[in-house]
């Protein structure tokens, strides 16, 4: 007698130790991003370093973590695909375990450094560069595709809640003891790759074994330059959260502008994790159906003007608020842009369209943070935020128009003619027409 289909991610074993391997990992990361953030500005302020200087020195720190992520993420994106996703994902772990061990040890001991923190900031990014890709491309593998969208949005909430808890949890025990979160993160690192060894056999189909590895990742490029939603999915975030990272400057509100201590670090860093859960926990049960592409133009429009009114806020009320704001409105992009990578795109090409995918998001993320570090450098942490929402919302204008299809597009679901949403070449159309 056949058993029933599953009607809910959580009712499949595997999906249930992903998503604990996924929020454990991802507790463990944010924990330590602020705490190396905060240890990193206050050591340049302490050091006689202006603000802007301090500025500097948190740009000098994502744009460690960026260039990795960015330079390897599209062989991280083919090994994701060639390779045993699971032990791909338990490999970067245990890097980022030996990471947080380090930390530990030299918090401890009282001898951390800039360079020693720039130097596990690049190693932070090497093993986040091939864990992304891996962990994306393995969630779609884990459940029937007609409950995809709700998984998307459990993953996204274990995510969320890391972004959330993680770094509450850094601020608060590092007002303990310097060492305590990242002897809590190495604990959590561990958890993750417990969890992820619980995952049982997932079926991977075979990438072709005529195709050599440069002709592959050219391969997923090609899809995702020829896809159109896909393409003004992941470019749209791109520019808009590259050009308003109000995260990065963080550490420099709280300590200069808004004056608050470690307590308020926490609640600042933990805002914009607070509306994304809200959001992801409300798709969770409520999965958009229609109108997709409009109503994720919208949100980042309102991305952008929330962040406009946070750069110019000096209260902390206000600026939790806002950044509250920035969360729920980048989650609901993220939940739109992740089903429609996922649902369009072929099982075999979607470790290296999702590489593409991570490579965006590194590059909006980190590539934004150490922007909007440089911009604060150069013109002031609230000019650089204020316009950098600015552009968030020139943005918006512009891909509206640049790529119709966003304003057009009404479901998550690809459409009956698979070449409709693929831009034509003049090659392919000889081919049709013959």
């Amino acid at each position: 007698m056949n058993q029933s289909a599953p009607t809910h991610p959580f009712q499949i074993h595997n999906f249930r130790a992903y998503w604990l391997a996924r929020l454990a990992m991802t507790l463990a990361q944010y924990a330590m991003l602020l705490v190396i953030q905060w240890q990193a500005y206050n050591l340049a302020r302490d050091s006689g370093m202006s603000m802007a200087e301090g500025a500097g020195q948190l740009a000098l720190i994502g744009l460690l973590q960026f260039l990795p992520l960015f330079v390897l993420t599209p062989f991280s994106g083919l090994a994701a695909d060639r390779f045993d996703r699971r032990a791909l994902a338990l490999i970067t772990v245990g890097l980022q375990f030996g990471c947080a061990a380090t930390l530990a040890w030299f918090s401890w001991s009282g001898a951390v450094s800039l360079p020693i923190l720039f130097g596990i900031a690049v190693v932070l990014g090497i093993a986040r560069g091939f864990a992304g890709p891996a962990l994306s491309a393995l969630a779609p593998n884990l459940v029937p595709k007609p409950i995809l969208p709700t998984a998307i949005a459990l993953s996204s909430i274990s995510w969320q809640v890391g972004m959330l808890a993680g770094p509450a949890i850094g601020a608060v025990l590092y007002a303990f003891e310097p060492a305590l979160p990242y002897a809590i993160a190495t604990g959590l690192f561990a958890l993750s790759a417990i969890a992820l060894a619980l995952v049982g056999k997932v079926p991977q189909p075979a990438m072709r074994k005529d195709q050599r590895p440069i002709g592959a990742i050219v391969d997923g490029l090609r899809y995702v330059v020829q896809n159109k939603m896909v393409l003004s999915a992941i470019t749209l975030d791109l520019f808009a959260v590259f050009l308003a990272g109000a995260n990065a400057l963080i550490p420099v509100f709280a300590r200069d502008i808004i004056g608050t201590d470690e307590n308020g670090l926490a609640l600042l860093a933990s805002a914009t994790p607070a509306g994304a859960l809200v959001t992801a926990i409300f798709f969770s049960f409520r999965p958009l159906r229609t109108n997709v592409g409009p109503k994720m133009l919208w949100a980042v429009g309102v991305f952008g003007i929330a962040t406009i009114v946070f750069g110019l806020s000096t209260s902390l009320l206000l600026s939790l608020a806002m950044l509250f704001v920035i969360g729920a409105a980048d989650m609901f992009s993220v939940y739109v842009r992740q089903s429609l990578i996922q649902l369009h795109t072929p099982d075999d090409k979607r470790g290296r369209v999702s590489s593409v995918s991570m490579m965006t998001i590194s590059a909006s993320n980190e590539g934004g943070d150490a922007f909007s570090g440089a911009l604060a450098y150069v013109m002031g942490p609230v000019a650089a935020i204020v316009a950098g929402g600015a552009g968030a919302i020139v943005t918006v204008l512009l891909w509206a128009r640049i790529f119709p299809v966003l304003r057009t597009t009404k479901s998550f679901d690809p459409p009956d003619n698979p070449h409709e949403n693929v831009l034509d070449t003049a090659p392919h159309k000889k081919i049709q027409e013959a």
